[in-house]
């Protein structure tokens, strides 16, 4: 199952970029939903999640204070603004669904993935 995620480019250091999300179909109608990166070949890093319906977020330490989730329940839309972007900030990141409504920090924990989009940001 292909989440379509969007929003990524290329941005100077300090930059925004707001990457956006849409889980597909019922099965993730009320799904909690993640965003992770790809740092190494065998790793995707946590960087943030939200329940459903978006009471609760979690955040990576990394990503804390700068990036903020969010989610359209009407539009079924999840968004990841990233302000204040680093250099290390540089990976392509993918939104991932679970079918619980409780979100987790854990990839293996999520059933559905996008299909990623890359972020890069110059020094």
């Amino acid at each position: 199952v292909q989440l379509q995620a969007s929003g990524g480019g290329l941005v100077q250091a300090g930059g925004s970029l707001r990457l956006s999300c849409a889980p597909p179909g019922s099965t993730f109608s009320r799904a909690a939903m993640g965003w992770f990166r790809q740092v190494s070949e065998n790793e995707r890093e946590f960087v943030s999640a939200i329940s459903w319906p978006g009471r609760k977020s979690d955040y990576a330490r990394s990503a804390k204070g700068r990036f903020t989730i969010s989610r359209d329940n009407v539009k079924n839309t999840v968004y990841l603004q990233m302000n204040s972007l680093k250099p290390e900030d540089t990976a392509v990141y993918y939104c991932a669904a679970r079918t619980s409504q409780v979100p987790s920090t854990s990839a293996v924990d999520y059933q559905a993935w996008g299909q990623g989009t890359l972020v890069t940001v110059s020094s």
